[in-house]
């Protein structure tokens, strides 16, 4: 029996290892902490240091709660930051470093901190599940270093502290059967871990919540009716198969224009007859079944411990929740994205999650290029399961393991989801609808836009399986145990190599040194302006921006967040010099008489907006964006770095 010395030896060990394989798989980042990025600052990686700085900011600084701020978007009332992916449990942990190690070194330590925590907490879950350490272990590795997880490491950095989806599913294990209070109080705190991290963690931890629900109370058996009504089972079968003639028929000719009463309707389209075809499908199967509930001796027990658990979570989920219900009634809206049938965010292609691992330095650029060919392009649309997981999964299913009714459902079940709206396979659109075209309309799961982040679970639940068919083999072969989990995990890790990581400059021009030593209250309006969001962009905003305001901490008039709401855009637009500014950086035109009204009043509007610099950016703006906006501002120039010219407004 181990001791208490001997278990907390144990845990050190393992993450120390996890630290190495971190080190490893960063190389060379740990090298350059204070000057490189794994992302590029003027992608999503930029606002995600900008995260941990106005989070700071806010806190010390300015003594506000951190969910608003008016360090962008600084014309109009400030940005309220409750629907932005906003990091705040990472930001917490770098709120006492950035004053001692800087923005950027914080970043890179969090950063590694978080793919650390994600192998622990995946570590502790599988062991819960199998009993062994060293297949753990390698479930840790294979989950927080998979090339998803990598991969989202170069933009989506709150998708990589992916831990509280392991610790939500390590409680609820642990809870089951006990549901005491102390186990309500720590879902309840995963809940607000995860909801800290990444609000789509959040809402998958509900799901994941439900579905545990629903696996404890409900039986799924054949149904004895469906062998002996003959006639239904015949008439869904002809239905299915005169459907899918017509679809064949469909393809076949490229469509028809029937006319009916002196109307043309053309039938072209897939989309609604795969639907039907589904549809006929899914019930068909349904047929075959029938659903009963499992006694409910301690159904009650379990619902008190998760509403107790749903108190805990909402006491710490204060502050945004806060946050939000100020947005509902300033803005009356609370997600201002819509959801469309056809033209939302796609899923990832049923041949990306098979794909060797792109991110391995000996993998041909095909398959970057491939993945980049996709709607979803590449950041989006990568999964790759390791092939040795895959493997040693079929090896074991071989050897008689059988797997777990629970994490192979689970892991189906998200891995569909992934799949988004429309299944895609290499490339060509089945036309076939995924279950997330339906459930994306369902309030609270529809907050979660980009349906190919579901594939995260996916490869949490894979890394379960594979720890449990590594155990089983080990345990089918006792003698040879040590050499299987050694061949195995010298093979995995090898697959999941990432390094050399292509890393990037975090390096601050010299022109805003002159920024950072103007009065606090000046504003720094950067040319193309505008309001960009993660599917919509109005001008031309980019992220570097708000990067580079960590350094000279200026307010903005322009903003990048997770979600603008369309009020915010009106009430930007709503300023006449501004709008203006906004055209241009779009590439359009304004009247030659509103220009010249603006150009008149432009001291005046310089002065009452307190604009103190005006940054131009050579290789992104137009010539008729410079043009008026050097005659309306009065701009004289100050200094010039690359492409970035630094100019001052002359007020009189």
């Amino acid at each position: 029996m181990q001791t208490r010395d001997s278990r907390g030896s144990s845990h050190a060990a393992v993450l120390a290892a996890y630290v190495v394989v971190a080190i490893a798989f960063s190389w060379p980042l740990p090298l350059n902490m204070g000057t490189h990025l794994t992302g590029v600052p003027g992608g999503d990686t930029g606002v995600y240091v900008w995260n941990q700085w106005v989070f700071r900011h806010e806190v010390l600084q300015e003594g506000h709660l951190p969910y608003f701020t008016d360090r962008i978007f600084a014309l109009s009332e400030p940005t309220n930051l409750s629907l932005h992916n906003y990091t705040a449990f990472q930001n917490l942990l770098a709120l006492p470093l950035i004053g001692i190690f800087g923005v950027v070194t914080t970043f890179n330590v969090i950063y590694l901190l978080m793919t650390v925590l994600t192998a622990y907490a995946t570590f502790l879950l599988a062991r819960h599940v199998t009993g062994q350490a060293a297949e753990s272990w390698l479930a840790g590795a294979l989950f927080a270093w998979s090339p998803l997880l990598v991969t989202r490491g170069t933009e989506h950095f709150s998708l990589v502290a992916a831990a509280p989806l392991a610790v939500f599913l390590l409680v609820l294990l642990k809870a089951d059967g006990h549901e005491r209070f102390r186990d309500a109080i720590a879902l309840g705190a995963t809940e607000w871990l995860a909801a800290s991290t990444d609000v789509y963690y959040a809402v998958y931890c509900l799901l994941i919540g439900v579905i545990f629900l629903a696996a404890r109370i409900v039986v799924i058996h054949r149904s004895p009716l469906a062998g002996r009504n003959v006639a239904v089972r015949w008439a869904l079968d002809v239905l299915i198969l005169s459907m899918g003639g017509f679809i064949a028929a469909l393809v076949i000719s490229g469509g028809w224009q029937p006319s009916i009463m002196g109307r043309r309707l053309p039938i072209h389209s897939l989309y609604t007859p795969m639907m039907v075809l589904t549809m006929l499908v899914a019930i068909r199967v349904a047929w075959e079944l029938r659903t009963s509930l499992r006694p409910t001796s301690g159904l009650w027990r379990f619902v008190r411990f998760s509403l107790a658990a749903g108190v805990v979570a909402t006491f710490l989920l204060t502050p945004v929740l806060y946050a939000t219900a100020v947005r509902m009634r300033t803005w009356g809206e609370v997600d201002p994205s819509k959801i469309f049938w056809r033209s939302s965010p796609g899923g990832v292609d049923v041949l990306s999650v098979f794909l060797p691992n792109p991110n391995h330095p000996f993998a041909p650029a095909a398959l970057v290029e491939w993945l980049n060919s996709l709607p979803t392009k590449y950041i989006e649309g990568l999964v790759s399961v390791p092939l040795v997981a895959i493997v040693t999964l079929c090896l074991a299913w071989r050897a008689g393991w059988v797997p777990s009714r629970w994490w192979a459902g689970l892991t189906a079940l998200f891995g569909f989801l992934a799949l988004g709206p429309f299944i895609h396979i290499a490339g060509v659109n089945t036309y076939a609808p995924g279950p997330w075209a339906f459930l994306r309309y369902v309030p609270i799961l529809g907050l979660t836009r980009s349906p190919s982040r579901f594939s995260v679970v996916l490869m949490l639940g894979v890394a379960i399986l594979f720890a449990t068919a590594l155990t089983a083999l080990g345990r089918r072969y006792p003698a040879r145990r040590r050499l299987i989990v050694t061949t195995v995990g010298v093979l995995l890790l090898f697959e999941l190599l990432p390094a050399p990581r292509p890393i990037y400059s975090a390096a601050i021009p010299r022109i805003y040194q002159h920024v950072r030593n103007a009065p606090a209250d000046v504003r720094l309006l950067e040319l193309p302006v505008g309001a960009r969001d993660g599917t919509n962009s109005i001008g031309n905003f980019t992220a570097r921006s708000q990067f580079y305001q960590t350094f000279h901490e200026k307010a903005l008039v322009g903003g990048y967040l997770s979600r603008v709401s369309r009020r915010r855009i009106d009430q930007l637009r709503s300023n006449e010099m501004i709008d203006a500014l906004i055209i241009l950086s779009e590439g359009g035109e304004v009247p030659e008489e509103a220009k010249a009204r603006l150009i008149d009043l432009g001291p005046v509007w310089t002065e009452r907006s307190k604009i103190g610099f005006v940054v131009i950016d050579r290789a992104r703006t137009s010539e008729a964006l410079r043009a008026f906006a050097t005659g309306a501002l009065r701009l004289e120039h100050i200094e010039t770095d690359g492409d970035l010219e630094l100019y001052r407004p002359r007020i009189k």
